[in-house]
């Protein structure tokens, strides 16, 4: 088995695009919340979450054409370009190497889906854009970067386990890559804001009116969000040739699936989940620094996640952050964003906040780092992801 690390990562969020502008936004507690404007919001009493600003698809894809580009495809291109930029590999030498290309997404392109059904019904079926049927597949966000980046030697692949699905790929390249099956990855998570997506979790009184507070004893639900994160891997000893020292090594990582419910999450399998991540690690509860948790801010999840994290780690867990304060909840590309998070935090020495924080439940009984970054040595960070039909992904990572 061969070490793994993180050498390049690519980011478009709500609070930054690019990995300094999304590491400066984590470190400040920045919030990307803001009224929608994907979709039209008429007919719902509140309608907030965290939309991507400034970002033009066009300034990163240079092969593919654009307008055969989803949203949620023209941020998984983009973040795959800057992983690439950020790791000072060059195309050339990327295409010389077999390698995975694997996307974690919840919804792929139903933006454009969701488009074509109201032209559909306004206006009948003739009248609907065959390119933009084109868009809406889920595997062209995969294929989208290997095309983009004209890589003919690469499996591809695009995970649809909800909101752990970020994870999920990350967690397949980590195989591909320490077993020596590839010699890199490209892997993430990607999703764009979605009107059916934001619908089902307001039906299901789950979406808060007016930001994400994640353990606070007044929090009352998500908010969706969009972006996407592409991390590139590298063997270690490849890394260390080309002189890099990467962000932060993937140690192991644990998938389950409990089956339980198809929306409510099961403690049980939670901590068996983390317990498989730290055992495939080698890693002891005593020795993690910090976790990143799912951290959605609904009553079931926050209790849930926090009473799993106790089972394993004791009544006095490592500090638990949720960065979806601050990203809103961005579906399959959630986890993706939060190892990327964890990956900074450990290569520039911060914790970042739990924002909008006011008083902790004290049926979570954590330590949230409240509104406020602060400075920390860390060693071990543990990512945990959560999803829909009881599956369930944990990425450990260590300090290189």
């Amino acid at each position: 088995m061969r070490r793994v690390v993180i050498t390049g990562i690519g980011v478009v969020s709500s609070i930054g695009v690019g990995v300094a502008a999304f590491a400066d936004g984590l470190r400040a507690g920045r919030s990307g919340a803001r009224p929608i404007g994907a979709f039209d919001t008429t007919g719902f009493a509140h309608a907030m979450g965290c939309e991507v600003t400034g970002f033009d698809p066009g300034d990163w894809i240079r092969r593919v054409r654009l307008d055969e580009v989803g949203r949620a495809g023209g941020f998984t291109i983009a973040s795959a370009r800057m992983a690439l930029a950020d790791a000072g590999l060059g195309e050339d030498e990327l295409r010389r190497r077999h390698g995975t290309v694997s996307i974690g997404t919840t919804d792929g392109g139903s933006d454009d889906g969701e488009r074509l059904a109201a032209t559909a019904v306004a206006s009948g079926h003739a009248a609907m854009d065959p390119v933009a049927a084109r868009r809406m597949p889920a595997s062209r966000l995969a294929v989208g970067v290997a095309r983009e980046l004209a890589l003919s030697d690469v499996d591809t692949s695009t995970i649809a386990t909800a909101c752990a699905a970020g994870n999920y790929a990350i967690g397949d390249s980590f195989d591909a890559v320490r077993t020596g099956e590839a010699d890199f990855a490209l892997c993430g998570g990607a999703d764009a804001m979605c009107r059916m997506t934001f619908t089902g979790f307001y039906r299901l009184g789950a979406v808060d009116p007016e930001c994400c507070r994640p353990f606070d004893k007044d929090r009352r639900g998500i908010l969706t969000g969009e972006g996407a994160a592409v991390l590139l891997l590298e063997p270690l000893e490849s890394a260390l040739a080309r002189g890099v020292h990467g962000y932060a090594e993937i140690l192991g990582y644990g998938l389950n699936c409990d089956a339980h419910h198809q929306v409510a999450p099961d403690g049980d399998s939670v901590r068996r989940c983390m317990e498989l991540a730290l055992d495939d690690a080698g890693v002891e509860p005593g020795d993690v620094d910090l976790i990143s948790a799912h951290g959605t801010g609904t009553k079931s999840n926050d209790v849930t996640e926090c009473r799993a994290i106790q089972a394993v780690f004791g009544p006095r867990p490592p500090r638990t952050v949720s960065v979806k304060s601050m990203l809103g909840h961005t579906m399959g590309a959630a986890s993706a964003l939060g190892t990327a998070a964890c990956s900074l935090a450990i290569s520039r020495g911060f914790i970042p906040p739990t924002i909008n924080h006011g008083e902790t439940d004290p049926e979570c009984g954590i330590d949230c780092v409240p509104n406020e970054a602060v400075e920390a040595d860390l060693r071990i960070v543990q990512n945990n992801a959560l999803a829909f039909g009881g599956n369930n992904a944990v990425v450990l990572l260590g300090k290189r």
